[in-house]
């Protein structure tokens, strides 16, 4: 059966990007490391061409050592959904530091400019109610903020924001 995992392009610290992320995900380990035998194009053969897998949360993901690419954009991003404001902000804060970027809507660039969707389960459960009125409020509030606060949200359902 066929396996489908996401495939991350960086251009010379694939390995650092690896380490960052096992080190904000509890539930995460290195896989394996298969250095290939060319160099990533303007080192001087000083960083060859290598992949990284890990695996973050159950999902296999692969580093690649690669050289001068396009950057990550917003049409590929790494959802995270939460159970709570304290998840949250830890994934939030954790995926920001040392040269993160915050975007609206719960949407962050880390600093290796993968983009990042951190959102708590309760933004798609008021988001989806039936009450059109109550979920657009909910949505609207959303758009006012970069990190996704759930209090914020319970108000503007209960039409108190």
């Amino acid at each position: 059966m066929a396996t489908i995992h996401p495939f991350l392009w960086f251009n010379t610290d694939a390995q650092q990007a690896r380490d960052f992320y096992l080190s904000v995900f509890k539930n995460s380990k290195a896989l394996h490391t298969t250095e290939l035998t060319d160099w990533v194009a303007g080192t001087n053969k000083t960083v060859p061409h290598a992949t990284f897998d890990f695996e973050l949360e159950g999902l296999h993901l692969t580093a690649l050592n690669a050289g001068p690419q396009p950057p990550f954009n917003t049409r590929l991003s790494l959802y995270i959904e939460t159970q709570d404001q304290a998840e949250t902000d830890y994934y939030y804060q954790a995926l920001t530091a040392g040269g993160g970027r915050e975007q609206p809507c719960g949407w962050l660039t880390d600093k290796f400019g993968v983009y990042w969707q951190v959102i708590p389960e309760a933004l798609p459960r008021l988001s989806s109610d039936p009450d059109r009125a109550k979920a657009d409020r909910v949505r609207q509030a959303m758009y006012g903020m970069h990190k996704i606060i759930i209090a914020d949200l319970e108000a503007a359902y209960a039409g108190q924001a």
